[in-house]
């Protein structure tokens, strides 16, 4: 993975494993302070013909992948107790869009 600003705004590349069509090799990730901002983006994105895919990745209208991210989650992810990560990835991996409450309940 890595990281890098354009115009301003930070953006993340990373590698995901697996190969995939080109469509969705590229996404557009926004990390969202909290779940309203999650709901409202994800509810924008899409409406019109948008679609959801699976653990926080939607496509809008015009077939662009987005990953719609509570902050909560790659702070969940990167912590020390690997057992609390484990069961945040395996919640995650249940949800279309992203559910900061029970990601919490998760780690718990």
């Amino acid at each position: 993975m890595i990281g890098f600003r354009l115009g301003g705004q930070r953006f993340q590349a990373l590698n995901g494993g697996a190969p995939v069509d080109y469509g969705t090799a590229a996404s557009i990730s926004v990390q969202c302070a909290d779940q309203a901002e999650v709901d409202g983006l994800w509810a924008a994105l899409t409406a019109d013909g948008g679609s959801e895919i699976m653990c926080g990745w939607l496509r809008d209208r015009w077939g662009i992948p987005w990953q719609i991210v509570p902050e909560i989650l790659p702070r969940l992810l990167a912590g020390p107790d690997a057992a609390v990560s484990a069961r945040v990835f395996t919640a995650m991996q249940g949800m279309v869009k992203l559910d900061a409450a029970a990601l919490e309940r998760a780690a718990k």
